[in-house]
């Protein structure tokens, strides 16, 4: 009976940290964007990969895989240096 209290636990702060990571990522790919349009320093290298990533994380948000989409923007953020 322990054992499902504690699956219960989870399932409840799972259900309610997905909303979360559903709102970042609008304002990560905002930040992207923004970062994109005003860098100037950016191999081109990095410049495909943070488009790739920006990419991806906007595909995996429409499809509802939310914490996979903030990984990616996350990585790309981590490129650009924000």
């Amino acid at each position: 009976m322990k054992h499902y209290y504690k699956t219960l636990t989870l399932a409840v702060l799972l259900a309610f940290s997905l909303p979360a990571f559903a709102g970042s990522c609008p304002r990560d790919m905002k930040a992207i964007d923004q970062a994109l349009a005003a860098a100037t320093s950016i191999s081109d290298a990095d410049l495909a990969r943070v488009k790739a990533l920006r990419a991806s994380g906007e595909s995996k948000h429409k499809s509802g895989q939310h914490s996979e989409s903030v990984s990616d923007l996350h990585e790309a953020m981590k490129i650009l240096g924000i």
